[in-house]
């Protein structure tokens, strides 16, 4: 008997019976079930985005420098990307050891309950050091979670793929992104409508005292919904092909490590230029859009009704291009692709300036071709991590090098950007040459990796 038999984990009588009753999930069970967990988690993970610039500086730290008070917030925002790797290294092993489906209900479940608790919070005000300790322990909690909810969820729609389609059916996790950032800040953009401010730059009294909770209570309904999807899932085929042959290793997370180091690298830094883009789009822009064009450190001077708006207009376009990527990168491969496409973020990060400059056309001329570049990158993404590592490593490998690039991308990149912003006097010029070497790193990276569209899902 091989050491991979000895190790393997042997099919459950449970798990026998769904394999023999389902051999194989349906395809629109694959696809709602891949999408729906990850809206849910991406629309959490977007509600402290949003709070983190409306309102955790005004609640949660001692009253000072407006400043200052951001950056402590997007640092406590960042915090959750150094708990992701683990997440990943703890789902990853319980996926390659247990399964993709019990652990997709953990990851929700544990994102679930972090973010219902922050709507619970108290504030600075009533209980001091404690309130911003007490928000770190919920967004930490976040991170763990989503560190092993996006793999799993790219997992279940890339290991059930027909042949030829793995890189459409990796875009509808990806659909998660666009779809979680319009739920959250439509609702928050509801709830500011119905507790309107006198100051345009400041929230209302009546949203800070307890308006901005209600996103963050609403979440534990979404979850039960990605719950009871979820719970229906028959575990992946590969995985189980893998269980059956006695593949299933001990300890993924040495064997990946031993066996699939270049594609750890090479992986991480493929989401690179993907995660810096994404949150100067998301959340960066919206302190940027905010900002009065006569602070210390100037803006663009928009509302924030009217900005948020304008941003989910660019989300749609992020929407549809990550729709658009999948059949591209099947016809064309993964590698050429993203060639083409991080070549275009290069470029975008060099004409910010002119583009800003140019008023409300050429503002919205940067949202829209800023998210229609975030899908066409982020989309792929759903397949070609995943196909980069072998059955019986896939869930951590996948994961740690999505989370890795999280702490040198989306951990760094807000605050980064406030501090260039700062730097440069308000000039958002330093922050589109940040994004720009961020993309010529993850273009460097593709130059010496190789196409994965023709890979063993199997093997």
């Amino acid at each position: 008997m091989t050491t991979a038999q000895q190790s393997a984990t042997p099919p459950t009588p449970e798990r026998a019976a769904d394999v023999t009753s389902e051999p194989a999930n349906p395809r629109s069970r694959v696809l709602v079930a891949s999408l729906v967990g990850t809206t849910i988690e991406f629309y959490d993970f977007y509600i402290y985005a949003t709070a983190a610039v409306l309102v955790f500086p005004h609640l949660f730290f001692p009253a000072g420098n407006d400043t200052t008070a951001l950056l402590a917030s997007f640092a406590v925002f960042g915090a959750a990307m150094v708990a992701r790797p683990l997440g990943a290294v703890f789902f990853g092993h319980l996926g390659d050891r247990r399964g993709r489906k019990v652990t997709l209900v953990a990851s929700l479940l544990t994102m679930g309950i972090a973010t219902f608790a922050i709507g619970l919070l108290p504030t600075y005000a009533l209980v001091g050091w404690l309130a911003p300790l007490l928000l770190v322990v919920m967004r930490l909690a976040q991170g763990f979670a989503i560190g092993g909810e996006w793999s799993g969820a790219a997992l279940v729609a890339t290991e059930n793929a027909p042949e030829g389609k793995r890189a459409w059916y990796g875009t509808f996790p990806q659909l998660g992104a666009p779809l979680g950032f319009i739920l959250a800040n439509g609702l928050f953009l509801a709830i500011a409508a119905i507790m309107p401010s006198d100051d345009p730059s400041t929230p209302s009294d009546m949203f800070l005292s307890w308006g901005w909770r209600i996103p963050f209570l609403f979440s534990a309904v979404m979850v039960l919904v990605g719950l009871y999807v979820r719970l229906r899932l028959v575990e992946s085929a590969a995985f189980q092909r893998a269980v059956d042959k006695g593949a299933v290793t001990r300890l993924p997370l040495g064997e990946v490590v031993r066996t699939h180091g270049r594609e750890l690298v090479l992986g991480t830094f493929y989401m690179l230029a993907t995660y810096v883009l994404f949150y100067l789009m998301t959340t960066f822009s919206l302190s940027y859009g905010r900002a009065a064009t006569d602070a210390e450190v100037p803006g663009l001077g928009y509302t924030y009704n009217g900005f948020v708006l304008m941003m989910i207009v660019g989300v749609v376009f992020f929407g549809i291009f990550t729709m658009v990527s999948g059949p591209v990168a099947d016809r064309f491969g993964r590698r050429a692709h993203l060639l083409v496409v991080t070549t275009g973020i290069i470029v975008f990060g060099l004409c910010w300036v002119p583009l800003l400059e140019a008023g409300d056309v050429g503002v919205m001329a940067w949202l829209l071709l800023g998210f229609s570049l975030m899908g066409l990158t982020f989309g792929p993404m759903g397949a070609l991590l995943p196909e980069l590592f072998a059955t019986n490593v896939r869930y951590t490998g996948s994961g740690l090098s999505y989370n890795v690039s999280s702490i040198l991308g989306a951990a760094v990149a807000p605050f980064i950007a406030v501090w260039l912003w700062g730097a440069a006097d308000g000039s958002p010029f330093l922050v589109g040459v940040y994004l720009s070497a961020m993309g010529l790193l993850t273009l460097l990276a593709l130059a010496v990796g190789r196409d994965t569209r023709n890979l063993d899902i199997d093997r």
